[in-house]
């Protein structure tokens, strides 16, 4: 259910997702990880990146309005939105989220972390569930939490990547609780308080996806199996980040053929 290439630990529009779906979701999916460009890639200024996603926001007005765009893959992602009969609201709140990562590089508290999350990630899962045909209110709950627990394990996962960046997605008074500096991940230090503060973040964002687990009984078919995969995939990460006692400077945790063996496995006898 994550919404970019970047994210590459989880299975996107997969073999196992039915044929007729597969299109639908990688319009939505390039939609998000172009738009996640904006504000990742290159070299350019926090205005331009911004403009680049405003320039969005009105491709989204031209499709709430009917109206067509001189951009065909906007075109398209409007017929495909009629077609499913999607909402538009997960699309803006997914721009809201890119236009945040320009302006916002620290996180006061895991409510502040959960508010992005709840705009960068669940929006892909709701909108998933228009897919799937499956939007009941406990459903949309289950998938909000297996988004925002993947999107948490990323975190998790790129504490490096992003602080080259200037972002730390490590609640701030947390940090402070466990008397873990910024420092500490500047000097790529993994000693001292790092791993209790690693372990409390892990256990969260488990306890966060198994939140969320009963959806993958719930779906049925291929889509039932490929979330079920999906929640395999993140409780491999937490399993990997918990073994090297949350190390990611010397061991960010992937996932190998065998792992993907395991936990095809583990969704197949729904485990």
């Amino acid at each position: 259910m994550q919404a970019m290439n970047h994210y590459e630990n989880f299975p996107v529009a997969s073999v196992l997702m039915p044929r007729e779906l597969r299109h639908p979701v990688m319009l939505i999916y390039a939609f998000a990880r172009r738009a996640d460009d904006f504000a990742d890639e290159g070299d350019l200024t926090g205005e331009q990146r911004l403009a680049l996603l405003a320039g969005y926001r009105q491709q989204l007005d031209l499709i709430a309005a009917g109206q067509a765009s001189s951009d065909e893959f906007f075109n398209a992602l409007s017929a495909m939105v009629t077609a499913h009969q999607l909402p538009l609201q997960p699309f803006y709140d997914l721009l809201d989220a890119f236009a945040q990562d320009v302006t916002q590089t620290r996180y006061t508290d895991f409510a502040q972390l959960m508010d992005y999350c709840r705009r960068s990630a669940n929006p892909v899962g709701r909108l998933m569930l228009h897919l799937y045909r499956q939007v009941t209110p406990q459903n949309l709950e289950y998938a909000d939490a297996i988004c925002s627990a993947l999107q948490i394990i990323n975190f998790l996962q790129d504490v490096v990547i992003d602080y080259r960046k200037d972002r730390i997605y490590l609640p701030q008074d947390e940090l402070q609780r466990f008397h873990v500096p910024e420092t500490q991940i500047a000097n790529n230090d993994a000693g001292a308080n790092w791993w209790p503060l690693m372990q409390f973040q892990i256990e969260r964002a488990r306890q966060l996806l198994h939140a969320g687990k009963p959806l993958g009984r719930i779906l049925q078919g291929r889509i039932g199996l490929e979330m079920r995969t999906i929640i395999a995939g993140g409780d491999t990460i937490l399993d990997k980040l918990t073994a090297c006692r949350g190390d990611i400077f010397l061991h960010r945790p992937t996932l190998n053929a065998w792992n993907w063996i395991s936990m095809l496995y583990r969704a197949l006898s729904k485990r």
